[in-house]
C-alpha cells in the first residue's frame, strides 16, 4: 500500500473510505429505497433548519469582510518576507475553477429562466419577473458562496502558513483542543467527516456536469440521452483526470484551469456579441445595482408568513437559496483547502477582496450573459428555451444556443467546458483529499489521488441512479449542516489565535 499511496493516516484514509464505500454498495444494492429516504431528508431539512442556513452564511460575509478592514487584515497568510507563490491571474483561474466549474454552466442559463417561469414575488413571465431573476441569481452566485469558501481557505492558510502546522482542518482547531486533541480522537474525527463532505460534495457537481454533457450529446451528436451514458461520461472524464492528476498542481491543474479561462471568455464574449447586446449591457448595470441594493433583504427571506409557498405553491425559498447555502457549504472544505494551498503570501485583506470580489464579479457576469440572454429570447423573441428549461433542466443552454448563429460551435464549446471543469473539479478535490489522509502532504502520491477520483465518481454515479438532482440537493443538505457548525468553531478558533499571537507580540516587545 505505501508503494502506491505513500505514507498516509490509516485511520482517517480508512474510516473515510469504507463510510464512501459502503454508501456506493448501499446504494447501488436497492436505489429506489434510497431515493425514498433521499425525498424525506429533503422535506425535513428545508422544513425546519432552513432559517439556520440563512443566518450562518449571512454571518460568513460579515465575517470576511469585518477581518479584511480589521487590524488583522495586514497579517500574512505566511511568512511576513513571503511573496505569492502564483501571479494573481493563475491564482484567479485556479480559484475560480475549483470554485464554480460545472454548476457555473449547468445553471448559467437555467436558473435565470426558472426564476422567469417561476419568480418569488413578481408574476411569471413578466419583465418584473425577469429583473427578480437575475438579481436572485446574482446573489446565489455572489457574495455568499466565496465567503464560505473564504472561512476554510483563511482559517487553514492562517494555521498552515503562518504557524507551520499541516494542511488538515483539524490543525485549525490547535487553540481550542491543543495538540493532543487534534492528533486525537476529535482531530481524526474532523478530518474524517471532512473527507467524507468534500466526496460527496464535489460528487454532486460531478453528477451535474455528466448530465449536461449527455444531454450536449443528445442535442448535438444524436446520441441518446440516459443514466448509463452520464456514468459512462463520468467513467471517461475519471480517466482523462487520472492523467491530469500524475502532471500535479503546476502543471496539470494551472494548465487546466488557464484553458478553462480562455474557454469561459470566448464563451461568454461570442454569446455577448451574437445576442442581445445592449440589452445584456443594460441588465448588468441594473441587476448589480438591485443586487447592492437588496442583498441583506434577500439574505433573510425565510417567507414566514407562507407568501412566496402561497405564490408559487411549494417552497421556493428552500428548493433554491437554501439548497445554494447547503451546497456552498459541502464545497468549502475542498474549496477552502485548495485556495488556501495555492494562496501562500499574500494579506488577509489581499486574499479576503481577491476572493470575494473578482470570481463574484465574473460569476454575475457570465449570469447576465446567458440568462440575460435566454430571458432575452422569451421576452422579445421566440420563446421555447423556458419550455425546454422545465422539460429537462440539463438542457436550458442548448435551448438557448438554438437561436443563435453558430448553434453546434457554441453547444460543443459548452460541453468543452463543462468537461475540462469536470477534470479540474476532480483533480483539485482528490487532491485536498489525498492531502488530508495523508497528514497534510502538500505533494501527495498520485495513486492515492487516483483512489479518491475513482471514489468521488462512484458515488456521483450513485447519485445519478437515486434520483439525479433531487439526491443532490438532499446530499447538500445532509452534510452541509454539521459541516456549518464545524465552520463556526473555526472561526473561534481562528479569533483566538489571533488573540494569542498578539500576546506573544506584546510580550516580545
Amino acid at each position: 500500500m505505501n508503494k502506491v499511496f505513500g505514507k498516509y493516516d490509516k485511520t482517517i484514509f480508512w474510516a473515510s473510505a469504507i463510510i464512501c464505500l459502503l454508501f456506493v454498495v448501499v446504494t447501488s444494492a436497492n436505489p429506489s429505497a434510497m431515493e425514498s429516504n433521499f425525498q424525506t431528508l429533503f422535506d425535513f431539512f428545508i422544513t425546519n433548519l432552513g432559517w439556520f442556513y440563512l443566518l450562518v452564511s449571512a454571518m460568513f460575509v460579515i465575517f470576511c469582510l469585518a477581518l479584511a478592514f480589521s487590524k488583522y487584515g495586514k497579517i500574512k497568510l505566511g511568512k511576513d518576507d513571503e511573496k505569492p507563490e502564483y501571479s494573481t491571474a493563475s491564482w484567479f483561474a485556479m480559484l475560480f475553477a475549483a470554485g464554480m466549474g460545472i454548476g457555473l454552466v449547468f445553471w448559467g442559463a437555467a436558473e435565470p429562466i426558472n426564476h422567469f417561469a417561476a419568480p418569488p414575488f413578481a408574476d411569471p413571465g413578466t419583465r418584473a419577473a425577469a429583473a427578480e431573476a437575475m438579481r436572485y441569481s446574482f446573489f446565489h452566485w455572489g457574495l455568499h458562496p466565496w465567503a464560505c469558501y473564504g472561512v476554510v481557505a483563511l482559517c487553514l492558510a492562517y494555521f498552515q502558513f503562518r504557524r507551520s502546522m499541516p494542511g488538515l482542518i483539524s490543525s485549525t482547531f490547535m487553540p481550542l483542543l491543543g495538540k493532543k486533541g487534534i492528533a486525537g480522537g476529535w482531530g481524526k474525527t474532523i478530518d474524517i467527516f471532512t473527507i467524507v463532505v468534500t466526496l460527496f460534495g464535489v460528487a454532486t457537481s460531478l453528477g451535474l456536469g455528466a448530465m449536461q454533457i449527455t444531454t450536449g450529446m443528445d442535442i448535438v451528436g444524436g446520441i441518446p440521452a440516459s443514466t448509463t451514458i452520464s456514468i459512462v461520461v463520468i467513467a471517461v472524464i475519471t480517466v482523462l483526470f487520472t492523467i491530469s492528476a500524475v502532471t500535479g498542481i503546476d502543471r496539470g491543474i494551472k494548465w487546466l484551469s488557464n484553458i478553462n479561462m480562455w474557454l469561459f471568455f470566448l464563451l461568454m464574449i461570442a454569446v455577448l456579441f451574437l445576442g442581445p447586446t445592449r440589452y445584456l449591457i443594460n441588465t448588468f448595470v441594473e441587476t448589480m445595482g438591485s443586487y447592492i441594493q437588496n442583498i441583506i433583504g434577500m439574505s433573510f427571506v425565510t417567507d414566514s408568513q407562507g407568501a412566496v409557498f402561497e405564490h408559487v405553491g411549494w417552497d421556493w425559498v428552500g428548493s433554491w437559496t437554501v439548497f445554494y447555502w447547503a451546497w456552498w457549504i459541502t464545497w468549502a472544505p475542498f474549496v477552502g483547502s485548495f485556495i488556501a494551498r495555492i494562496s501562500r503570501g499574500r494579506t488577509i485583506k489581499e486574499f479576503v477582496f481577491g476572493i470575494l470580489l473578482a470570481p463574484t464579479l465574473l460569476c454575475v457576469i457570465w449570469f447576465t450573459i446567458m440568462g440575460g440572454t435566454a430571458i432575452n429570447i422569451e421576452l422579445f423573441g421566440a420563446g421555447g428555451v423556458a419550455d425546454a428549461t422545465f422539460a429537462d433542466v440539463t438542457a436550458a443552454i442548448f435551448a438557448m444556443f438554438s437561436h443563435l448563429p453558430l448553434t453546434g460551435i457554441l453547444s460543443v464549446g459548452a460541453m468543452l467546458l463543462v468537461s475540462i471543469f469536470f477534470i479540474t473539479s476532480a483533480d483539485s478535490s482528490t487532491y485536498v483529499v489525498s492531502m488530508m489522509s495523508s497528514g497534510g502532504n502538500l505533494n501527495p502520491k498520485t495513486g492515492l489521488r487516483v483512489f479518491w477520483g475513482v471514489i468521488a465518481g462512484a458515488i456521483a454515479a450513485m447519485l445519478l441512479l437515486t434520483g439525479g438532482l433531487q439526491a443532490v440537493q438532499t446530499v447538500s443538505f445532509v452534510f452541509g449542516f454539521p459541516y456549518m457548525i464545524i465552520m463556526l468553531l473555526m472561526i473561534y478558533s481562528l479569533m483566538k489565535a489571533f488573540r494569542e499571537d498578539e500576546q506573544v507580540n506584546l510580550t516580545d516587545r
